[in-house]
């Protein structure tokens, strides 16, 4: 029977591209006695999900949706069921359909930030595999109320995105490939090595939790995390508040939509590309319409055909640069996602 000298007894896990086979190597070499609770999170979506399913073929131990107000139970793993974040409170879980974080939910942040304002020391934090940097953050709030901190090996991961962003905001306890993520987690469960507990911070972590749990946002909440920027959310519009001054870049709208810098870049960026298509259509449109009228002048011998010819060119090649944009910004992104 394994036991654990320090009682760290909370594993949260964050996965999103190439987490699939990830999680099913990690948990495949879990022992059956495991004593402590996982609770994982993957970038589902509203999406009706198999996944605890699909991890049960490979694991020996149990594996299913959480389900709000469930008892805590050791030697189980919790998956985050879809459009809901996970959460936990006195010892049972907590199911959230508060504002989303990284525009996901379920996501990493809230869960791992729970997590160390619930059990500070007890905590281990595992990012893994995926694109973007959702878990970063939380993975810093681990670090801060004294957990033990685990990130895969960049180059051992499918989409390198999340574990490289969580190496900029802590220095983990370790960082291993895949192969080795098992061992690395069942030996934090008894490391003696402690880093403390850190007070930077700690109000924005427990105020950030709060809103995860209750789904409720204030400007004086905002006020007390950070301070107004000059932009909008692009989830509702509403005014955007910068939380802190260190990485990962961090903001959040007085509704309570939070997203890192990366995150919000990306959206803006599809925005961008979606806006500049659109560009394209409307003008096709208004070029079928010139075409239309250049043709009844024609045939009528009309004094305005010349100029409704220049307004046919002049879009033609307004078309032809707008696409262009557009083509440029579709390369752009899908260079970023390669």
């Amino acid at each position: 029977m394994m036991k654990t000298m320090n009682a760290r007894d909370i594993v949260v896990v964050a996965a999103s591209l190439g987490g699939l086979q990830a999680l099913r190597t990690i948990l495949s070499s879990l022992p059956a006695d495991f004593p402590a609770s996982i609770f994982i999170v993957m970038h589902i979506g509203a999406w009706p999900s198999q996944l605890p399913e699909i991890l049960q073929a490979d694991c020996p131990l149990p594996v299913l949706h959480a389900l709000d107000g469930q008892p805590i139970a050791k030697a189980t793993i919790y998956v985050a069921p879809p459009d809901r974040h996970m959460l936990m409170r006195d010892g049972v879980i907590v199911l959230s359909s508060g504002p989303k974080e990284n525009f996901a939910r379920p996501a990493a942040d809230p869960l791992f930030r729970c997590a160390a304002v619930e059990y500070g020391p007890r905590v281990i934090g595992v990012v893994l595999t995926g694109k973007l940097d959702d878990g970063a953050a939380g993975l810093k709030a681990v670090d801060a109320c004294g957990g033990f901190t685990i990130v895969q090996e960049p180059s051992s991961c499918a989409a390198p995105d999340m574990p490289k962003a969580a190496l900029q905001a802590v220095s983990p306890n370790r960082v291993v490939p895949i192969e080795s993520m098992a061992a690395a987690i069942i030996s934090g469960l008894t490391d003696d090595s402690h880093r403390g507990f850190s007070m930077d911070g700690r109000e924005r972590i427990v105020l950030e939790t709060k809103i995860a749990l209750t789904g409720n946002s204030s400007p004086s909440d905002l006020e007390r995390l950070g301070h107004r920027s000059s932009m909008t959310c692009p989830d509702c519009g509403g005014v955007v508040w910068r939380i802190g001054n260190d990485l990962p870049l961090r903001f959040r709208c007085h509704t309570g939509h939070a997203f890192s810098a990366l995150s919000l870049e990306s959206e803006q960026r599809n925005g961008a590309e979606n806006a500049l298509w659109s560009a394209v259509r409307h003008l096709q449109e208004s070029l079928l319409l010139v075409e239309e009228l250049v043709s009844l002048a024609e045939s009528e011998r009309r004094s305005e055909v010349k100029e409704l010819r220049v307004r046919k060119d002049r879009l033609q090649a307004t078309i032809e640069a707008t696409r262009q944009l557009a083509l440029e910004s579709s390369t752009s992104t899908a260079e970023k996602l390669a």
